[in-house]
């Protein structure tokens, strides 16, 4: 059976990342963390039968989101390239090489437009469209989160 202190730190490393889920094998030790998003029910299992429910872990606070004004767009919305995962965005492969895309960037399905590191893994992020890069909707070395817009392509 595993630590209980290393446990432990698996959950707060849950909090601190805001993970729902998590599962680490050791061997033949595996544990299989899952928490809600609301912080109720956090629950975990350490082998086959065994439940372990941390102390209660305070669901972490969200800031009152602000109240969104009904502005006129003058551009057009144009569909998005959404991070596959929760990650660190980089627009290049190194601090000194050229971004992979740029708006005004002609792109195909396959062109490599960023990567999201996740886990210490860099990740190609695709276009998956042609057409043409209307905005980069997120900072170099910025946290984004699954499924959050990083580019708007104009498709051709």
């Amino acid at each position: 059976m595993m630590d209980t202190k290393k446990i432990r730190s698996l959950v707060l490393l849950m909090v601190k990342n805001d993970l729902t889920e998590l599962e680490i094998q050791e061997g033949e030790n595996k544990v299989s963390l899952k928490r809600r998003l609301n912080g109720l029910d956090p629950s975990a299992t350490v082998g086959p039968g065994v439940t372990v429910v941390p102390a209660a872990v305070p669901a972490p606070a969200v800031p009152a989101a602000p109240a969104a004004e009904a502005a006129p767009t003058t551009e057009e919305e144009y569909p998005t390239v959404n991070s596959p995962m929760v990650g660190t965005f980089y627009a290049a492969a190194s601090p000194e090489a050229e971004s992979y895309a740029k708006v005004g960037d002609e792109v195909g399905p396959d062109t490599v437009i960023c990567v999201v590191e996740a886990m210490k893994v860099m990740n190609e992020i695709k276009a998956e469209v042609a057409g043409t890069i209307a905005k980069v909707l997120v900072q170099n070395g910025q946290a984004v989160e699954f499924g959050q817009p990083l580019f708007s392509i104009k498709p051709n």
